[in-house]
């Protein structure tokens, strides 16, 4: 049997068992109902209903939940069994109570069929999910026993057919490497040879290379002499020239150092005069009235200088925030500019 198979019997008892407790619940309001009007005080007839159904909604739940628990393989302990016992006799007492009171043993016997078949059902049925259950767990083991099985079967043969390929590579690497091997004796050999061959003619090059040029030697150093008073005699005049130049460098050079240091002392200067401008505008406090916009300006560029923020310079101006802001991203977008005007210079 396979699992289809057993999740189709699931299916049919249950659908069995619910077409059962539906039908014994149907029959036990229709059987008790009369009873309980008989016995409810006038007035609360429509009461009589209520007792059957709710013993029959205990019935639905533990139909319902040993279900629930029989499918998931728990047990439930002592308490449901009790429930089921007693919602099982309630029932069977509600339905043959009528017939029993009137003595008619035959009433008795036809009204106790549905609840006994109901409370038999209800543990048939949770006998039967038990063992389906069971049986459910058993075929999954199976399943993954086997499917593990044929997983350790494929790794095994892939390790035997990995290992025969190591194996052939193994070979035919081994193979290659001592033909590889034989080739490079071979190819040493033969180097070798004709090494030896390049070197005895080397040496007879040499021989004959060494005594022609032992005579070309003679000549050189002939030559060479007459080249060397040739060439002390021009380095005589290249010192003199050499001399002369570096000592108009030098003049060139003491005049340029005098003349950037002129330029850096009128530059500290200028700084120092528009320093001494900045802290004047800024040290006249805040104004009183509002500056014309030369004055302004130089206020604002004072401030902006000095790291002051846009308000400050405002007070300082009598100008507004906004224009004083404006001043403050002119200034900002021509200082890159000045900088390296600044530096060109």
């Amino acid at each position: 049997m396979n699992d289809v198979q057993i999740r189709s019997a699931e299916r049919a008892l249950s659908v069995g068992t619910w077409l059962i407790v539906g039908g014994a619940m149907l029959y036990s309001v229709l059987t008790v109902t009369p009873l309980m009007r008989d016995h409810t005080a006038d007035g609360w007839d429509w009461t009589a209903p209520i007792l059957p159904l709710v013993v029959d909604a205990a019935v639905v739940i533990v139909v319902r939940l040993d279900s629930v628990l029989a499918r998931l393989g728990g047990h439930g302990g002592r308490w449901p069994i009790a429930l089921r016992w007693m919602t099982g006799g309630m029932t069977l007492a509600l339905n043959v109570a009528d017939s029993a009171l009137k003595k008619d043993l035959v009433g008795v016997a036809v009204h106790a069929v549905a609840p006994l078949l109901l409370i038999v059902t209800a543990e048939t049925g949770l006998a039967y999910r038990r063992a389906i259950t069971n049986a459910l767990t058993a075929l999954k083991d199976r399943e993954r026993s086997e499917r593990q099985e044929r997983e350790r079967a494929a790794a095994e043969r892939a390790e035997a057919a990995e290992k025969r390929m190591r194996e052939q590579w193994e070979f035919e690497a081994r193979m290659a490497r001592e033909q590889r091997e034989h080739e490079a004796a071979l190819l040493r050999e033969q180097v070798e040879r004709e090494e030896r061959a390049r070197r005895e003619e080397r040496e007879r090059a040499e021989a004959a290379e060494r005594a022609e040029r032992e005579a070309r030697e003679r000549a050189e150093r002939e030559r060479e002499q007459q080249q060397r008073a040739r060439e002390q005699a021009e380095r005589d005049r290249e010192q003199q020239r050499l001399a002369r130049e570096r000592q108009a460098a030098q003049e060139r050079e003491r005049q340029r150092r005098e003349r950037e240091e002129a330029a850096l002392r009128e530059q500290r200067e200028r700084e120092a005069r528009a320093e001494r401008e900045r802290a004047a505008l800024l040290a006249a406090g805040p104004a009183t009235e509002k500056f014309p916009e030369d004055r302004a300006r130089q206020t604002v560029t004072a401030a902006f200088h000095a790291g002051l923020p846009v308000r400050q310079a405002a007070e300082l101006c009598g100008w507004s925030v906004g224009w004083v802001s404006t001043r403050y991203q002119e200034l900002r977008d021509n200082t890159p500019t000045r900088a390296l005007e600044g530096a060109a210079q």
